[in-house]
């Protein structure tokens, strides 16, 4: 009864063996998604959907999407590389998981706040694990579902081909908050970018996202290099 009017989708382990199942609401009040609950051989922060198929694909990379049907729709593409947390944030427990088999994971969250809020938190989750981040930019679509059902699998390749780094994510983002074609915008951008640069721990990399932004701003390197050394003198503090 719990499941009434839902689509099921059976969760299945690494070893091929169905241990829950996830619902989606057909129209029925209550939560969008329902799963099983947790149980002695299912835990929902210690799983993830479809990773029984994804385990063994021959690409470099996982796409981690934010729901079943993204998943699904993904796969049909001809990817597959998907796999989705099962109705909740992503966990440690998980980017330990997908840790296990790749070097390389692609977050494709949907486009909304609620999407760009959940890629943010999964890109602090994936920095202890060693696991490279990048982001997939979804245009004129708010999620990998309805890209691929308006452009098709080729278009996707391409936004898989062109997805962005984690800091390059958070630098585009500054960007759209603040109107750097002018004085005040660009001094908001440059104070949130100093304070973005002093969360990097590699100084080739903070030296390679100083020197980038700094020409493309036309502003002094040596000005914004000052007030980097201060945040970081302070942060140590």
């Amino acid at each position: 009864d719990a499941f009434r009017n839902r689509v099921i989708f059976p969760i299945i382990d690494l070893r091929g063996g169905v241990i829950a199942f996830g619902g989606r609401n057909l129209g029925e009040k209550g939560p969008k998604y329902l799963n099983s609950g947790d149980t002695p051989v299912f835990k929902k922060s210690r799983n993830l959907f479809a990773l029984n198929f994804a385990k063994n694909t021959k690409r470099p990379e996982l796409i981690l999407c934010e729901g079943y049907m993204d998943v699904v729709s993904v796969h049909q593409g001809g990817f597959d590389n998907a796999v989705a947390t099962l109705g909740t944030a992503l966990t440690p427990e998980q980017a330990k998981l997908i840790s296990n088999y790749t070097k390389t994971v692609v977050l494709s969250y949907d486009s909304d706040e609620a999407g760009q809020k959940a890629t943010r938190r999964a890109i602090s989750i994936f920095e202890d694990t060693g696991v490279k981040v990048r982001v997939l930019s979804i245009p004129d679509a708010k999620d990998p579902d309805e890209f691929i059902k308006k452009f098709g699998p080729q278009r996707f390749e391409l936004l898989l081909e062109g997805s962005s780094g984690a800091v390059d994510f958070e630098i585009e983002k500054l960007r759209r908050r603040f109107d750097v074609e002018t004085p005040e915008g660009k001094v908001g951008f440059l104070q949130e970018f100093v304070r973005l640069m002093t969360g990097i721990t590699s100084p080739i990399q903070r030296e390679v996202y100083l020197s980038k932004v700094c020409r493309e701003l036309e502003v002094d390197k040596q000005a914004v290099t000052l007030q980097l050394q201060s945040a970081l003198r302070r942060k140590r503090k």
